[in-house]
């Protein structure tokens, strides 16, 4: 549906407008992280989207684990957006966790009632209590599957025009390539260690716990997972402090 006041171009002129808006973003992200460290490309990114993508208040872009709930934030442009992030994966559900399903946007215009808030009801309060009303979700394309997410919110309730929604489609796809390139950044081919480090960390911590729960409850590892996330829940804390705090041994679900 187009937004009144916000005309589209058809055919040949439609096609050079994305063609020329696609090569807009993909040159602001590239000039965004030319000359800078490794280790500050993620930080330098999301300043780029948050630019790119002024109608929104906030946003963030996350990597998928090879298991529900246990993706990682790997930028997030305010700590709203990184709790929102975080909720979704700790609770296994929302615009972000519908998106790697579906491989294709999720819009949630509005969760503080209607469909949105019924479809999830534990998301859309956590969100609702942190003062956003609207959460959109971009799936970032992987070779074998989605990579993540690209997710936008709105401290109020409304969904994106059509404009809106090219421009953060466009986002996404440039921002894929980008997350693609940088684990091959680095000048020093021996460096084992890459800026995804924070990431493969924490999705290993939540398997490994994940297995340790089910050999010491008997559960499967569904049931495990489920058990670990519904501890972060309760707690208000994420899936990864939970998962570090079994693996330490600090933290014992035999004993609750």
């Amino acid at each position: 549906m187009t937004v009144a006041g916000d005309r589209e171009p058809g055919g040949e002129d439609a096609e050079r407008s994305a063609q020329s808006e696609r090569a807009r973003i993909a040159r602001d992200l590239t000039s965004a992280v030319a000359g800078v460290p490794v280790a500050g490309m993620p930080e330098a990114l999301c300043r780029a989207c948050v630019t790119l993508l002024p109608e929104v208040s906030g946003l963030s872009a996350s990597i998928a684990g090879h298991d529900p709930g246990t993706g990682v934030v790997l930028f997030a442009s305010d700590e709203v957006a990184s709790l929102l992030a975080e909720a979704q994966f700790t609770l296994g559900e929302g615009p972000c966790t519908e998106a790697l399903r579906l491989r294709a946007p999720v819009l949630a215009p509005d969760l503080t009632r209607g469909p949105d808030a019924r479809r999830w009801p534990l998301f859309a309060v956590q969100a609702v209590k942190a003062g956003v009303e609207a959460v959109f979700s971009v799936p970032l394309a992987g070779a074998a599957g989605p990579l993540g997410t690209l997710d936008l919110y709105r401290q109020t309730a409304g969904g994106m025009s059509n404009g809106q929604l090219r421009t953060a489609l466009l986002v996404a796809d440039a921002l894929s390539l980008a997350i693609g390139a940088l684990d091959h950044a680095s000048a020093d081919p021996a460096e084992v260690v890459t800026w995804l480090q924070g990431a493969e960390s924490d999705r290993e911590e939540i398997h490994q716990a994940t297995g340790m729960i089910m050999v010491q409850l008997g559960v499967s590892a569904q049931e495990a997972l489920l058990r670990l996330r519904a501890r972060a829940f309760a707690q208000d804390q994420t899936s990864a402090d939970v998962a570090r705090a079994i693996i330490n041994r600090t933290t014992d679900l035999r004993h609750e």
